[in-house]
């Protein structure tokens, strides 16, 4: 059998692409090596993840939100000050971090987003790995997306027609080949793709421990002449030994291993009882040089890794799904105009290359070194103001992203959650994966614009509640503004047409 789009991985960033590709009715195959996805790692304490404003906004433009968004719920009311994260067990409400360095939200000024609505996408989330996995994974069954477990994918052979994939002993055939498949991904490997970076410069834990004395190390993030830890009672410890990621993945896991890691970072006698759950990551950052290689495709860990302090791997991996998703579907069906695919790897590489410098920046940050250490408070009393606070909100909630389409300040931004009159909101236009010519002054010439790209285009003509100064915009299938009218002017139509052009052929 011949499948439109074989998937390497089924984690978030594979299932959350292989929903996307079923909304235009390709067939769709998934290949994970694991046999349950369920794991200890996914859950809390180390499974817990933030989820990005663009990533929540996407969720709810695919009618996701709810169900993701109920585990966050059921926790905090179940939850009480002795079972939540250090973080959250604070009088303020934590807006992130940047190298353990906490901003706060209500010292965040949201008024400077000028192109920002109140909406359900407003602030991150927080969510348990476990959790997100099943409601994807039970989205894309419900679509028609075909997941079968316990078949990694080994490697490839292409030719100018399809794909030949190779997995637990079997073959399979596609059209095209994505891999989702982590950072040690077999398809990045199998395809020679060129896989640049920096080398790690400490080996990070997590582990669940029991302490002989749990009160002898002070809860919460701690910087020390040897690395910095976290440490939330009565057990759960992460820290970082800057010995240039030796230990990671070269040999077990030891109980005597750990406490002399945690007697020299903390400079503590620490006892430990019990070793529970422990692993190791690094810092290593590296990033696939092109995201494509003729009929294979990279999104998520696959293309890009690095540290995962303050979060933000998840949510890039589930951008280049929102991304790919359309276009590459564009392309099966024959609709897609000249160099479509391709504005994948030239838009989500920027984004990926920023975010791993901004992993590094943490790292050098964290540094224990008398002068890392100066930097240090140069930097907390920087974003303890409203301008420092607001700017590394844009960063760490993702409000700055934005792709280079030139013209309104808008374009190549995530689109407002306009609000019609009537109360339907802009996100519920988008949850069929259209895109959307939205006109709040119903002009003729548009409505007969958009009936151009009709089965790739939802118009919508009505007043909004607030229109920020705009006329109509022209929203891509993944909910990035591609045109923008200001609201002063009549609309130029000419310019509409070169944009629905550019996106729709």
């Amino acid at each position: 059998m011949l499948h439109d789009v074989v998937i390497a991985g089924a984690g978030p960033v594979g299932l959350f692409l292989a929903c996307e590709l079923r909304l235009a009715n390709l067939s769709v195959l998934v290949l994970e090596q694991a046999e349950d996805f369920r794991s200890p790692l996914k859950r809390l304490p180390f499974g817990l993840r933030g989820l990005s404003v663009p990533t929540i906004e996407a969720f709810d433009r695919r009618g996701l939100l709810n169900d993701i968004s109920t585990w966050q719920r059921t926790r905090d009311s179940a939850s009480s000050a002795s079972t939540l994260p250090h973080w959250m067990n604070q009088p303020r409400r934590p807006g992130g971090h940047f190298a353990g360095i906490q901003f706060y939200q209500d010292t965040i000024d949201t008024s400077k987003w000028r192109y920002r609505l109140p909406s359900a996408a407003i602030t991150p989330i927080a969510v348990e790995m476990e959790h997100l996995e099943s409601v994807l994974a039970a989205r894309a069954s419900a679509m028609g997306v075909q997941i079968r477990r316990g078949i990694g994918v080994a490697g490839f052979s292409q030719s100018d027609e399809e794909v030949r994939i190779f997995a637990g002993g079997a073959a399979f055939r596609a059209r095209w080949l994505v891999g989702c498949d982590g950072a040690r991904s077999a398809v990045r490997k199998a395809g020679d793709f060129t896989f640049a970076g920096t080398d790690p410069e400490f080996t990070g834990y997590s582990v669940e421990v029991e302490l002989a004395d749990p009160n002898g190390l002070a809860p919460g993030r701690h910087y020390t002449a040897a690395g910095m830890y976290t440490y939330s009672k009565p057990g759960t410890i992460a820290m970082v030994d800057y010995d240039g990621g030796a230990f990671h993945r070269t040999q077990p896991i030891s109980l005597e291993h750990v406490q002399s890691v945690l007697r020299r970072v903390t400079g503590t006698d620490v006892t430990l009882n019990a070793l529970g759950l422990a692993t190791t990551w690094t810092d290593r950052a590296y990033q696939a040089t092109t995201y494509s290689n003729a009929r294979v495709l990279l999104a998520g860990d696959a293309a890009h890794i690095h540290s995962p302090l303050g979060g933000q791997g998840l949510n890039l991996g589930l951008g280049d799904a929102m991304n790919l998703g359309w276009k590459l579907a564009s392309t099966i069906r024959g609709t897609a105009p000249a160099g479509l695919l391709n504005s994948y790897s030239s838009e989500r590489h920027p984004v990926g290359a920023q975010i791993l410098d901004w992993s590094r920046a943490q790292v050098a940050l964290m540094r224990p070194t008398p002068s890392t250490r100066a930097l240090e408070a140069v930097i907390r009393g920087l974003i303890d103001t409203r301008d420092g606070a607001t700017y590394f909100a844009e960063r760490v909630w993702g409000i700055s992203v934005r792709y280079d389409l030139g013209g309104h300040p808008l374009e190549g931004r995530s689109a407002p959650d306009f609000e019609l009159v009537n109360g339907a909101r802009l996100a519920a236009f988008l949850q069929h994966g259209k895109g959307l010519l939205l006109d709040f002054d119903a002009r003729p010439e548009l409505r007969a614009l958009a009936g151009r790209w009709g089965n790739q285009l939802s118009y919508v003509a009505g007043e909004v509640k607030d229109r920020l100064g705009l006329s109509a915009v022209l929203v891509r299938p993944d909910g990035v503004v591609a045109w923008a009218a200001a609201g002063a002017a009549i609309p130029d139509c000419e310019q509409a047409a070169r944009a629905a052009c550019q996106w729709f052929g």
